[in-house]
């Protein structure tokens, strides 16, 4: 059927071309996910904008995307709803294997305790992770969820630890908005569009790599270190949209209690984290003993 240059199809057409039955169809249209036109003997008439739509939602929906979350994906211009939804789903395969090694602990005759404080571990954390990628924006979020969801499989065995958790937990709970400029925005979204699980995985293993042996990294990596650091020190880094960013989250970590209450509480927490911070301290201190400049930087 064609009617002012667009050609508009019956329900049934479109369950050919979608593989959809009627049934879902007409649910996805009463979720608002598709807003088919009507016409005048009260048909329902599908553009192709409308099959190419649904073609998206059935995708998602095999995706394990709740409907919900699909009216997101649609409204958004960015692509930061898919790449949430992505890291989230990497942190819950994460949780399944976790899962699976209780299990096989089990069958080999662990005593089932022990396994409900290791549940109980994986609960606590994913609450953790739960909680950075709400309060911190776009890929910010994602960078220090996946960054921190490593260090969160411990059980809290002592007082201070639980201590620590209220105070990781009370300290998001309470944690104001992040408000950064349009522009700044706009060119994190713009810059992290494409900066998905994968590669989140290798900077954060980068990072432990160069922790491991900072000497070898340094030389390994000298000219590019010594031409982004040249780079910091101009003008026209700090006037960029990058150096702005950047000096803004400084100052935002340092206001809002992220350096002075987060970070400490989570070294109480996770032995593990403790240990990768005093690894991280120990390799920051080779590179500003060769680069001391970088102090004030």
């Amino acid at each position: 059927m064609l009617r002012m240059g667009v050609i508009h199809m019956l329900i049934n057409e479109v369950c050919s071309k979608t593989n959809l039955t009627k049934k879902a169809i007409e649910y996805y249209v009463a979720q608002g996910l598709v807003s088919p036109s009507a016409a005048e003997n009260g048909y329902r008439e599908f553009s192709d904008k409308d099959v190419e739509r649904l073609k998206v939602i059935c995708t998602l929906r095999k995706l394990d995307v709740s409907t919900a979350d699909i009216q997101r994906v649609l409204e958004d211009q960015n692509n930061t709803v898919l790449q949430t939804l992505s890291v989230r789903k990497e942190l819950e395969l994460q949780q399944d294997a976790a899962k699976q090694a209780i299990l096989q602990k089990l069958c080999e005759g662990a005593d089932y305790s022990e396994a409900a404080e290791d549940l109980k571990a994986l609960e606590q954390g994913s609450t953790i992770t739960d909680r950075l990628l709400e309060v911190f924006p776009g890929f910010f979020g994602r960078f220090i969820a996946l960054h921190f969801a490593q260090f969160l499989n411990e059980p809290i065995q002592t007082q201070e630890q639980q201590d620590a958790y209220d105070t990781v937990i009370a300290f998001l709970d309470n944690l104001p908005p992040m408000k950064i400029s349009a522009d700044l925005e706009d060119f994190l979204n713009e810059s992290t569009e494409h900066t998905g699980v994968e590669e989140v995985t290798q900077m954060l293993d980068s990072t432990r790599n160069a922790c491991q042996n900072p000497e070898k990294y340094i030389e390994e990596n000298r000219d590019t270190l010594e031409m982004y650091m040249k780079y910091r020190q101009t003008d026209e880094y700090r006037d960029s949209p990058a150096g702005r960013l950047m000096s803004l989250m400084k100052e935002l970590n340092q206001s809002n209690g992220y350096n002075d209450v987060f970070i400490p509480a989570m070294k109480r927490l996770s032995v593990s984290y403790a240990e990768y911070c005093q690894k991280l301290e120990s390799a920051n201190e080779v590179f500003l003993n060769q680069y001391p400049k970088m102090r004030k930087s």
